[in-house]
């Protein structure tokens, strides 16, 4: 290694960055810029460095993460909980909190806390937070995608690192521009990406992840400035701080926090964070069930910023819920835009007693959340409207437990409240509309355009009015209609499982398909004529009435009905295999866990291909369960039960 560099560590990063960009420049854009030669250099030179020390970085083109994609993330306890830190806006509570005691001051950054597992040197699991820091979800398929993350370190005792998941403003501005649903904060597209089940639509992002603690019941160190070396050591990016021994005076500490200035850091920053470096005294300190008093983040004072109040958006939310967002002539905060801000509740909106043309204060809570501080005028003449602006109907008040007051829509069939159904018909494995997300989804049925299936083929009535929405524009508009407009061309099996019949998804919606040669006429007159469902493989009774439940179901037709004259159903094109002798032939399969070569979809048209029955369930009437990494409690059931297992070599050989 060269004197230039000053560690392993820096020249891996460095050699990525070369070797990453020479990548882009040969297989996207067509135009390398290096020779064969020089690439294979820089590849021999990280691989050795990576051989030597025993660290392999998540983002090194040695490595090749798959693009696993899960049907929803599993939830995993926490090894011990996760609490916060306790917080003030005051500097002199750091002094009194520092004196006479060395202490660590970092970044409190703002982004998707996660924890990650490591055992024999290598990377086993990445959870998130969760709920209260007790229960998180297993997001280890896209945190191997990350830049930063060491999938192999050189210490083989088993540890976690607890620390923060984010993207820097730079890539936020980059990637941010590019998507068709753009996030208004870092921490958002983070957090959004990260549970994301796709692991190749995360890896685009260009997460990092960034360490702060070291948990470990045998390798923790007295010092927490030891533990942050350590994890230095073991590849990982730790959190930048400043240390100070215990000779500090007042004006060393005032000179550390004034130093950190948060609008020339390259990571999105809520706060700082200070913590003593003796771990043993720390924790002697014990914790309340919100905190640990081991350590206490600053947070930043609000500045205020006066502007005019314009008026009021009112929209319905899926839960019936009324949400109310003050709007304001545009102020400039922190470099950006702001002309929105949430009201919390009714009770919120009396307090500031809001009227047009009134003199407010705003301000962005934590350099990030737009909130009114203040009005100076309170006219009170803005009033909320009774009605609901999606079904018309009367609104009521509901009071939480604290007695808060809010607006709600009572009627059950509010449109409003039927975002989740439009999420389920547009999601990729269904009709496969991009540009529609929940967000999304939520915004144009509250604002009444979308009251129906039908009305997503007709969004191009509200055009004006959606390319004024935040977040949207004119080229964000144009994909969406072209996604729709492609929609429009669909198979009966996609149709079905969009169209939220309870238990009948995407394996019924093929199986109906097949028998009603693609047929949307054919399926509704076996409905009228009494069909017998469970004579279909796989279809039980309880699928059966729920067909004829929800074809009887008046409002349900009235959501689906129109969109019959919206679209033209295409044959799908199963390619069954003619030979019968295959050992797949006429049997149920079921598939479960990562598989190397084949996604979820692939799998499951591989074995229709071969005149196999897919299924998702293990049952007693299933033949194999062919299962991948990580293989749940269809493992179990299926060893249970006695059925044939076969690894993805497995099936292949037989096949062969």
């Amino acid at each position: 290694m060269g004197a230039k560099y000053k560690t392993n560590h820096e020249r891996m990063l460095e050699l990525i960055e070369q070797l990453t960009k020479a990548d882009i420049a040969y297989y996207r854009d067509d135009n390398p810029i290096m020779t064969d030669r020089d690439y294979d250099i820089l590849m021999d030179e990280l691989k050795d460095i990576e051989s030597r020390i025993g660290l392999v970085l998540s983002g090194s083109p040695t490595q090749k993460v798959s693009g696993e994609i899960l049907e929803s993330l599993a939830e995993v306890r926490h090894s011990k909980p996760m609490l916060s830190a306790d917080k003030t806006k005051s500097v002199e509570d750091l002094v009194k909190f520092a004196a006479k005691q060395p202490v660590l001051i970092s970044w409190k950054m703002d982004g998707l806390t996660l924890v990650l597992r490591y055992e024999n040197g290598q990377l086993v699991q990445a959870i998130t937070r969760g709920r209260e820091g007790t229960i998180g979800e297993d997001v280890t398929h896209t945190v191997r995608t990350f830049l930063n993350v060491p999938l192999t370190i050189p210490t083989k005792d088993s540890f976690e690192v607890r620390g923060e998941g984010v993207i820097s403003w730079a890539n936020f501005e980059k990637i941010n521009s590019g998507l068709e649903e753009p996030y208004t904060h870092p921490r958002n597209l983070a957090s959004g990406s990260t549970r994301k089940l796709d692991a190749g639509e995360a890896k685009k992002r260009l997460l990092e992840f960034w360490a702060f603690e070291l948990v470990s019941d045998y390798l923790e160190s007295e010092s927490k400035l030891a533990q942050q070396q350590f994890l230095a050591h073991n590849g990982f990016s730790v959190v930048p701080y400043i240390y100070l021994d215990a000779v500090h005076d007042e004006t060393m500490v005032r000179d550390a926090i004034s130093a950190m200035d948060p609008k020339k850091f390259p990571y999105p920053v809520d706060g700082i964070i200070m913590e003593y470096d003796d771990v043993a005294y720390g924790k002697g300190l014990g914790a309340t069930g919100h905190h640990e008093n081991r350590l206490i983040a600053l947070k930043w004072e609000d500045e205020l910023y006066e502007t005019t109040f314009i008026g009021l958006d009112v929209a319905v939310t899926r839960t019936g819920m009324v949400s109310l967002t003050g709007i304001f002539e545009p102020v400039s905060i922190d470099g950006t835009q702001v002309s929105r801000a949430y009201l919390h509740n009714y009770e919120n909106y009396l307090d500031l007693a809001l009227g047009r043309g009134d003199k407010i204060r705003v301000y962005k809570a934590n350099m990030i959340i737009p909130q009114i501080a203040e009005n100076l005028n309170k006219t009170g003449t803005c009033c909320v409207p009774l009605n609901c602006p999606c079904c018309g109907k009367m609104l009521s008040f509901r009071k939480s437990s604290g007695g808060i007051r809010q607006l709600f829509c009572e009627n059950p069939h509010c449109s409003a409240k039927l975002v989740r159904k439009f999420v389920h018909f547009c999601e990729k494995t269904r009709m496969n509309i991009e540009g529609l997300s929940e967000k999304t989804l939520e915004q144009f049925v509250s604002h009444g355009w979308i009251r129906t299936f039908a009305d997503l083929y007709a969004l191009d009535q509200h055009r004006d009015e959606i390319v004024q929405t935040e977040g949207f524009g004119e080229k964000s508009f144009e994909r969406l209609q072209a996604s729709i407009e492609k929609s429009r061309h669909c198979t009966l099996a996609k149709f079905i499982a969009g169209l939220g019949i309870p238990m009948v998804g995407r394996h019924a919606g093929r199986d109906l398909d097949r028998h009603f040669h693609g047929s949307w006429e054919a399926f509704e007159q076996a409905i009228q004529d009494g069909f017998d469902f469970t004579q279909l493989p796989d279809f039980g009774e309880t699928m059966h009435n729920n067909i004829y439940t929800w074809y009887a179901d008046t409002e349900e037709e009235k959501l689906w009905r129109p969109l019959l004259e919206k679209i033209e159903f295409e044959k799908e094109n199963f390619d069954m295999n003619t030979n019968t002798a295959n050992p797949f032939y006429g049997k149920t399969v079921v598939a479960t866990g990562k598989l190397e070569n084949y996604t979820r979809d692939g799998i499951q048209m591989k074995l229709m291909q071969l005149g196999a029955k897919p299924a998702s369930s293990v049952t007693k009437k299933t033949d194999y369960l062919i299962v991948g990494e990580k293989a749940g409690s269809k493992l179990t059931k299926a060893q249970q039960l006695g059925i044939r297992t076969l690894t993805e070599e497995e099936f292949e050989a037989m096949l062969a």
